[in-house]
């Protein structure tokens, strides 16, 4: 594990991190490599727990320990960790992803770690009544530069989503949908229950 940001409170009794997995690499080529980590401690006790998620971008990765009360200033990757974004289009929507964690569930998730280094992310609303309940995230780096963007696309149905996610890592170049402005774009909640997952992209 590499910790890339971390924060402890000023009682000691909680540590949060944000750490990446190198040994993902060489598992199963899909898989979510950052992991975060929430520790609570009890010195009265001398007893410690903690929860974790496997989650695909830094962003999500920081909302759900935002959500378990680490201040979002405090867990920000530090200048030299990792890429830095490349636009300000990028900037804000990993802004909103921190800031709203309760908004839609994470369905599924490819990580491809060599050129072209990409992450594709999909999630769901859940608010049953939303008008565009699914979104697509992705997130492509400049590895000369270390730089990535984000870019997110809405769709209204499941299948249009998988449609655009197996033309995406079939080669092809679909252009990602406008999601609506009023429903914002967020997850920290991994694996609700939904139908099959997406098909995964190719092997690395």
């Amino acid at each position: 594990m590499t910790v890339l940001a971390e924060h402890h409170s000023d009682d000691a009794e909680h540590s949060f991190y944000v750490m990446h997995n190198r040994a993902v690499t060489w598992g199963i080529p899909w898989e979510p490599q950052l992991v975060a980590l929430h520790l609570k401690r009890d010195p009265a006790a001398c007893t410690y727990q903690f929860d974790h998620a496997e989650l695909p971008l830094s962003s999500m990765a920081q909302s759900w320990l935002i959500a378990r009360g680490c201040p979002e200033e405090k867990i920000l990757l530090p200048d030299g960790m990792g890429t830095t974004a490349a636009n300000d289009a990028t900037r804000v929507l990993e802004q909103r992803l921190r800031s709203d964690g309760d908004h839609f569930a994470l369905l599924t998730s490819y990580t491809h770690d060599s050129d072209p280094i990409q992450t594709t992310v999909m999630l769901r609303a859940l608010d049953e009544k939303a008008a565009v309940p699914f979104r697509v995230l992705l997130e492509e780096v400049d590895s000369t530069a270390w730089t990535h963007t984000l870019r997110e696309g809405g769709f209204v149905t499941f299948e249009a989503a998988t449609q655009w996610w197996e033309a995406h890592w079939n080669g092809e170049v679909p252009p990602l949908p406008m999601a609506s402005p009023a429903t914002r774009p967020v997850t920290t909640v991994p694996g609700l229950p939904t139908r099959p997952a997406p098909p995964r992209g190719p092997s690395r």
